[in-house]
């Protein structure tokens, strides 16, 4: 059985693994358009910052897939058509076709750039991959003024990196707060601490980028912002263009169908990671949430069942965290915005707390926000501070097991002075949501 994987990140990899585990005798073929595989895309903003080395930013080599996993690799390879039981791929400086029985696609996503004048320039980039990670930081090394574009949760993460390193750094969103997905409470923790380390210009779209050769300043519709470099973090989109070719149905996310066994509409085509859509664990509908988690787990499921064997991937609830320098932010399931959109009847509260006990030293604070169904039940939770990411997972297990407010203040979580205050945020929401 010949099985060909085009993509060498985390679902790829991921899946190429599980193949060969459960089917050693089988040929499995990895095309990777870059020199790396089972990369690290999150890293990026780390590596920048200095706290790691490019090349630190994937986990194993080509040389040990080949060699322990017995995976067929094949690096700088760029598929550039698939059809019917054949890839043709430009690799070695030429060109050449392989046949497959079964193949997935594990092509990731690409950066959406914004449609305006000189996006073009020389020193305005988009992150898209680990591989390009020591260039942008010899960029931002020698840059002095960067404007950043976009506030999401890499656009946060890249503030930090290149504010932490001296330099004048402009952030410009085009919406009325960072970070979109959090509620306008908690966003306001996050965009006060942001102001405190950056110039973060919101409700300003870009209009242009203006320089001679290189990028010399950024204009909106309300400024002008002079830099020597200007990183565009304004989102991704699914990289579909494999599946087209092969006639594969788009879902109405724009990512790629899949069912629950990561099959495609077309037999013996598998997809899996930031290209491939889900459902939503809370709502049933099709979603579209490019996580590194996510992209494991579904390259895991799609290894299986490429393999004859039968694995289902339920979905997600969108479970995310980062950080702005000494803050942590958090968020799982739906915020109060979108649970309202979706035709619930909400109640949430908000929970101002120390993570330990008052006595003892260390304490930071921490607001939490969880929103329920006027039943009870959990559909989301968003937490700033310190200590956040135990609490975020906390309320995604409990999300995804169909927890109501009552089952919150009952959990039996665990307390000691120098971790935890005994009344935790968790447990006084279930309590302050009523049941």
């Amino acid at each position: 059985m010949k099985v060909a994987i085009v993509g060498g990140g985390a679902a790829g990899m991921s899946a190429a693994s599980r193949v060969k585990a459960l089917k050693p005798e089988w040929d499995v073929k990895v095309f990777e358009e870059t020199n790396l595989v089972s990369h690290a895309p999150c890293g990026i903003p780390y590596v920048v910052e200095g706290i790691s080395r490019a090349d630190n930013l994937f986990y194993y080599t080509p040389e040990f897939f080949r060699r322990e996993r017995g995976i067929d690799v094949h690096i700088n390879a760029k598929v550039v058509e698939a059809g019917e039981g054949y890839l043709r791929v430009r690799e070695d400086g030429m060109e050449k076709r392989y046949e497959w029985d079964k193949l997935l696609i594990a092509t990731g996503a690409l950066p959406k750039l914004p449609k305006v004048e000189g996006v073009e320039l020389e020193n305005v980039v988009a992150i898209r991959h680990p591989a390009n990670a020591g260039k942008l930081k010899k960029m931002v090394d020698e840059a002095k003024k960067i404007v950043i574009v976009g506030s999401g949760y890499l656009g946060v993460e890249m503030a930090e990196a290149v504010a932490s390193l001296g330099k004048k750094t402009t952030v410009i969103e085009f919406l009325d707060q960072p970070l979109p997905n959090l509620d306008k409470e908690i966003a306001e923790i996050v965009k006060a601490e942001m102001e405190k380390k950056v110039d973060l210009r919101l409700k300003e779209g870009v209009k242009a980028f203006e320089g001679k050769d290189k990028v010399e300043r950024v204009v909106t519709d309300k400024g002008s912002y002079e830099c020597d470099l200007a990183i565009v973090a304004t989102g991704v989109k699914p990289n579909v263009e494999i599946a087209k070719m092969l006639g594969c149905k788009i879902g109405e996310t724009g990512a790629i169908w899949v069912d629950e066994r990561m099959r495609t509409s077309v037999e013996n085509v598998f997809s899996a990671g930031d290209c491939a859509e889900t459902k939503h664990l809370i709502t049933g509908k099709r979603v579209w949430i490019p996580l590194a988690p996510t992209a494991n787990k579904m390259g895991y499921v799609a290894g299986v069942n490429m393999a004859e064997g039968k694995i289902e991937f339920p979905g997600v609830v969108g479970t995310q965290l980062t950080k702005f320098f000494d803050l942590e932010i958090g968020s799982t399931g739906l915020n109060e915005r979108s649970a309202r959109a979706e035709g619930f009847e909400v109640k949430t509260t908000t929970i101002k707390a120390k993570t330990k006990v008052n006595y003892y030293p260390g304490g930071k604070e921490i607001t939490l926000k969880v929103v329920a169904n006027k039943d009870g039940r959990i559909l989301g939770a968003q937490a700033v501070g310190g200590d956040v990411a135990m609490r975020i997972n906390v309320f995604s297990v409990m999300i995804q097991s169909g927890f109501k407010t009552k089952d919150v203040f009952f959990s039996d979580l665990a307390y000691a002075p120098p971790l935890t205050p005994i009344w935790d945020p968790i447990v006084v929401s279930g309590r302050t949501l009523g049941f």
